[in-house]
């Protein structure tokens, strides 16, 4: 599990980032779309749109955006259609990356991310490569001046979480995917607010790089993550503690 929360702070640095340039509304509004789509529009049966509708609130973005958005994945307003992909590849020393898409055209979509591997001296990578090294699973972030590991441990492992760990100032919760809401209804239920919460993909392994590896393989997840069919970026180097400073 350990430097999870390198990640965690990345992400959240790039979500303020990504808040001020308005991106952030358009990959929601997507992931809104497909969960809509895929597990009807109702958030009380369908767990991945419950999750989404959560993070779209957390962005503030206006409740009207979040309905019409639904509403186009169950078909009762007229909307783009969009496939989920994800497309395996490689960074610098051998770091593994996954980048989960949403596109409306997937010829395109593969090209134009196989030159992104390509300018930031990465390569893609067949089906299946890579995607072995990284587990579907949730991952709640507290920070550690919200809880004591005592009170969480209590909490979540009751709910059903399989793990919890500390990770610099956080705790890391991680669950089985079937397992995240109920764990997640848990901490609400005892007043623990959560930093972040979501269904990820974490490594099974991690690759320890070069300082000037990580900021290449950095370099590649920006690039990666500004285009807009891209909702995620997994990748499975431990950051030396160096470039996170500077991130920082």
């Amino acid at each position: 599990m350990s430097g999870h929360s390198k990640w965690a702070s990345i992400k959240h640095k790039k979500a303020a980032v990504d808040a001020k340039r308005g991106r952030i509304f358009t990959k929601l509004i997507r992931e809104l779309t497909v969960a809509a789509r895929t597990g009807g529009g109702d958030p009380n049966s369908n767990p991945r749109l419950r999750t989404v509708i959560d993070a779209a609130k957390n962005a503030n973005m206006p409740a009207e955006n979040i309905e019409r958005a639904i509403k186009k994945g169950t078909g009762e307003i007229e909307g783009v259609t969009y496939e989920e992909v994800i497309y395996e590849g490689y960074g610098v020393q051998g770091v593994a990356m996954l980048v989960q898409c949403l596109t409306d055209n997937k010829n395109r979509t593969a090209s134009e991310i196989r030159n992104i591997f390509n300018k930031y001296n990465g390569s893609m990578a067949g089906a299946g490569s890579v995607a072995w090294i990284f587990e579907k699973k949730g991952l709640i972030v507290i920070s550690k001046n919200k809880a004591t590991e005592d009170s969480l441990m209590e909490v979540a492992l009751t709910a059903g979480a399989e793990d919890l760990s500390q990770e610099g100032d956080r705790f890391e919760i991680t669950t089985n995917p079937q397992d995240f809401e109920a764990v997640k209804e848990a901490l609400k239920q005892a007043k623990i607010p959560t930093e972040s919460a979501e269904i990820t993909m974490i490594p099974k392994s991690q690759v320890p790089v070069s300082a000037e590896s990580a900021r290449s393989v950095l370099k590649l997840i920006d690039a990666l993550e500004e285009h807009d069919d891209v909702q995620n970026v997994y990748a499975n180097c431990d950051i030396p503690d160096e470039v996170m400073k500077e991130i920082e």
